[in-house]
């Protein structure tokens, strides 16, 4: 009878191999009502039950297409529907509404479900992401539009009350893309994270917020960290608030 081997963690095969190991779950055989409920967040069950097809959907898409890195149901409920009912609650009734950079349907065809009232559009110039999100779209019920070309392009015949965005580029980049594009925006709602005003000071310096007013609209907590998230407004000045 031979010893098995003892890890050394000293060994750079077993710290590779220990920095490897999945973590365990932090709710096992955990449920959406249940992480909607730690969270304290109330909705319809019509809602609760529409979001845990979507969700499951996107995992299963998520297993062909890199589409999102929060792939239970804590970081689900605790990042992407907490960001999704922060933009939710600065958006007025029947706006239209388009979510820029969908990828896997985060913001937008989470905001559709919590705000059925409003005229959701989803935005990939991704090919492969914009067929995965007409596919969830229609797989769950839904009448969203879904324009699988660049955010520009749409925004030439189209006008929205809001652009919503979260995770697709450093504030000035996204600046850019609209600039030409103003009379077609009524407002920009953007989700950052803790460097955000790096990110103001780097479109300020290039130029980019001259013509524009940028408040913070929103702000709290983003799990698992000491640091907020925020919700930047950005109108062009020729408009009123809203």
């Amino acid at each position: 009878m031979t010893d098995e081997p003892v890890p050394n963690p000293e060994s750079p095969a077993d710290q590779s191999a220990v920095q490897e190991a999945p973590a365990p779950p932090a709710f096992p055989n955990d449920t959406l009502p249940a992480a909607l409920a730690r969270h304290q967040i109330a909705l319809p069950q019509e809602q609760v039950g529409l979001l845990d097809r979507y969700v499951k959907l996107l995992w299963d898409w998520n297993a062909k297409l890199n589409l999102t890195r929060h792939t239970d149901y804590e970081k689900f409920v605790a990042r992407d529907v907490d960001d999704t009912l922060q933009l939710a609650a600065l958006l007025h009734p029947d706006e239209e509404v388009l979510d820029v950079g969908s990828g896997g349907g985060v913001p937008g065809l989470v905001l559709a479900i919590l705000r059925p009232d409003l005229q959701v559009s989803l935005c990939d110039s991704t090919g492969k992401k914009a067929r995965v999100l007409d596919a969830m779209v229609k797989e769950l019920g839904l009448k969203i539009p879904v324009h699988g070309v660049r955010v520009e392009n749409v925004l030439i015949d189209q006008r929205y009350d809001a652009l919503v965005v979260r995770a697709v580029g450093p504030l000035w980049e996204l600046l850019t893309w609209f600039a030409p594009h103003w009379p077609s925006i009524d407002r920009v709602l953007v989700v950052k994270g803790p460097k955000w005003s790096d990110e103001r000071g780097e479109a300020r310096h290039r130029g980019l917020l001259h013509d524009l007013e940028l408040r913070k609209a929103a702000e709290y907590p983003m799990p698992g960290t000491t640091s907020n998230s925020v919700v930047l407004k950005i109108w062009h000045k020729g408009r009123a608030e809203r």
